[in-house]
C-alpha cells in the first residue's frame, strides 16, 4: 500500500504545484504594479514606458505606476528593486548598458545583473548613427577611418559619458578598423551634439531622438547607421558597410523589463505577452517610428542570451580601453 501511495502523493503534489503557478498567473495582478526606471521623466525610455503602462493598466484593470529614480549610473533604481519581493508587483526598466556594461565598469561592486534579476520582456532597440558637422569634409566612413589612421590618437570623438554606449561603440569601431582615437565625454547629451554641430567635435555616435534637434537646424549630418540594414526613417543614410566602414559594426541599445530573481514563470510569461500586445498597438508603433525604435518580440530566454552576448563584448572593450568607473 505504501508503494502505491507514494506515486499517487507525488502526482497530487505536482498537480497542485501546476495549479498554483497557473493560479498565480490568472490572478496577477491583484493589486497595483510599480515599475521603477533609472531614466529621467521625459526621456525616450520613460516616454515609451508610460505609453506601455497605460495599455497595461487597461488590460489588467489595475494601476501601473512609474517610479523615476535616475542617477547613480542606474544603481539607485537597481538597488531599490533588488530588495523587492519576486512577486511581479515591483518591476524594473533597464537598458543594455545597465545589464551588460555596469558589471565591467564597476567591478568592485561585484554586480552581475542576471544573478539578481530575471529578464521578462523587451521594449525596443534603437540604432546608432555616426553624426558629423554638416560642413565636415568626410563624405563616408572610409574618409573618417582614413583620417583616424593618418593621425593615430589625435582624432577626437564625443559621447555622453565614460562607458556610455556611444563610448563603447567607438571603441568597437577602433577595434574593427584598426584605429586609435581620443574620447571626449560630455555631461549633457544636448551639449555633445551642439559641439558636434559647431564643428568643435569631429564626430559622435547618436540616436535619432538625442540628435534630431541639432539635425533639424541643418548643423548635423549622418554619415552612416551602425546597423545591418538602413533605417526606414532615414532611408538615404547608408549602413556603415555601405559607407566603406567595417561590415560587422553594429552599435545599438535595447531596453527591457526585469524583475527580482525568482519571479514565477507563469507570471513572467503573462507580463511578456501583455507587453507584446501593448507594443503592437498602432499608437505605440507610430511613436516608435518617430524615434526609429525597433519593436522586439524576444522571449525571456532570448533577452538573457542577448545580454550575455553584449556583456562579453563590453568586457573586451572595457579591458581594451582600460575603462573604469570604480
Amino acid at each position: 500500500m505504501a508503494k502505491a501511495f507514494l506515486p499517487a502523493l507525488m502526482a497530487c503534489l505536482t498537480l497542485a504545484a501546476t495549479f498554483d503557478v497557473r493560479g498565480q498567473a490568472a490572478e496577477y495582478p491583484a493589486k497595483p504594479v510599480t515599475i521603477v526606471t533609472p531614466f529621467a521623466a521625459g526621456s525616450g525610455p520613460d516616454a515609451v514606458l508610460r505609453l506601455v503602462t497605460d495599455k497595461l493598466a487597461k488590460q489588467w484593470n489595475q494601476r501601473v505606476l512609474v517610479d523615476n529614480r535616475p542617477g547613480g549610473a542606474g544603481f539607485i533604481a537597481i538597488d531599490a528593486v533588488k530588495r523587492a519581493p519576486a512577486d511581479g508587483y515591483t518591476l524594473l526598466q533597464l537598458d543594455s548598458e545597465h545589464m551588460a556594461a555596469l558589471p565591467h565598469l564597476y567591478r568592485s561592486k561585484n554586480f552581475v545583473p542576471l544573478q539578481h534579476f530575471d529578464a521578462i520582456a523587451p521594449f525596443f532597440r534603437t540604432p546608432f548613427f555616426v553624426a558629423v558637422p554638416t560642413e565636415s569634409k568626410w563624405q563616408n566612413m572610409a574618409d573618417l577611418i582614413a583620417s583616424a589612421k593618418a593621425s593615430p590618437g589625435a582624432l577626437s570623438y564625443g559621447s555622453w559619458g565614460v562607458g556610455s554606449p556611444a563610448h563603447l561603440g567607438a571603441q568597437q569601431l577602433e577595434v574593427l578598423s584598426g584605429t586609435r582615437m581620443q574620447h571626449v565625454p560630455f555631461r549633457e547629451v544636448s551639449q555633445l551634439y551642439a559641439n558636434v554641430g559647431a564643428g568643435e567635435i569631429p564626430w559622435a555616435f547618436a540616436t535619432l531622438p538625442s540628435s534630431q534637434g541639432i539635425y533639424k537646424t541643418g548643423k548635423l549630418r549622418y554619415l552612416a547607421v551602425a546597423a545591418p540594414r538602413r533605417v526606414p526613417q532615414m532611408p538615404a543614410v547608408p549602413t556603415v558597410a555601405e559607407a566603406g566602414g567595417p561590415p560587422t559594426l553594429d552599435v545599438n541599445g535595447f531596453v527591457v523589463l526585469a524583475a527580482p530573481k525568482g519571479l514565477p514563470p507563469a507570471v513572467a510569461q503573462k507580463i511578456n505577452a501583455d507587453i507584446a500586445k501593448a507594443i503592437a498597438e498602432p499608437d505605440i508603433r507610430a511613436r516608435f517610428d518617430t524615434f526609429a525604435f525597433e519593436a522586439l518580440d524576444w522571449p525571456p530566454e532570448e533577452i538573457r542570451r542577448q545580454v550575455e552576448l553584449r556583456s562579453e563584448l563590453y568586457d573586451k572593450l572595457v579591458r581594451r580601453g582600460n575603462i573604469s568607473l570604480d
